[in-house]
């Protein structure tokens, strides 16, 4: 059976090999859920709305039909195996304490699709409802792409004795991108769930995913991690 990592080669492991095996322990795990937030996800407000009105929605009607008929439904299960499974649940969104945005990142300020301002208490910054935190679950609020840049997310993880993160988030080519880096250099094995990713296209998706595959991370999808932890929990 083709793995989700087989899929996604890049020039540097064609011919250097592909590991058989991922080691991971549920009790050092802990999942992402990266900016799933009322802005960028919802079909009728934010950013979806804005490109309604630009006359430009048609060609990012796929992105948002992946968000909610593929990336969601998949993020949602993951998040109810690891609740289930007492296993840690944690969130980044992009959310800045300043109502005039001034603590974001240069990134963020930047005239275009990336320029970006969420007050923390705004509708725009909150998690959609299918995706909310509960009770417990740490929420750590960025004003960067990355969630590790910026914030004590790290610190956080490594207090807890968490050594794996599994990675879902949008967008693939950006603030997965920039987390998965971040977190591969402080020193964590991480996990991408494809099929809990998403890109404004296809092809943005499929490429930086092979661009990160093996050298930071392990890409996997929903079925396949939790069927590596439900192996490793009957040991």
């Amino acid at each position: 059976m083709t793995r989700t990592m087989d899929k996604y080669v890049s020039f540097y492991y064609e011919t250097a090999g592909i590991p058989e095996s991922i080691n991971l322990d549920p009790s050092t795990t802990a999942l992402l859920v990266v900016d799933m937030q009322n802005e960028f996800v919802l079909k009728d407000f934010g950013e979806a709305a804005e490109f309604k009105e630009r006359g430009e929605y048609d060609r990012w009607t796929p992105y948002f039909n992946r968000l909610h008929d593929v990336v969601i439904p998949n993020i949602k299960k993951l998040m109810d195996f690891f609740r289930k499974n007492n296993l840690e649940v944690t969130h980044g969104r992009i959310a800045c304490l300043k109502e005039n945005g001034n603590d974001r990142c240069l990134v963020q300020k930047k005239p275009g699709w990336n320029e970006m301002l969420m007050h923390i208490n705004s509708f725009a910054a909150q998690i959609v409802d299918e995706l909310k935190p509960i009770k417990d679950e740490i929420v750590v609020n960025k004003t960067t792409d990355s969630v590790v840049s910026g914030t004590n997310y790290s610190i956080l993880l490594k207090n807890m004795g968490v050594k794996t993160v599994v990675v879902t988030e949008i967008v693939t080519d950006q603030c997965i991108s920039s987390t998965v880096r971040s977190l591969a250099d402080e020193g964590f094995e991480v996990i991408v769930v494809e099929n809990c990713c998403a890109a404004a296209s296809q092809e943005l998706h499929e490429t930086e995913l092979k661009i990160l595959n093996i050298i930071y991370c392990y890409v996997m999808n929903t079925d396949e991690v939790i069927g590596l932890i439900k192996k490793e929990l009957k040991k």
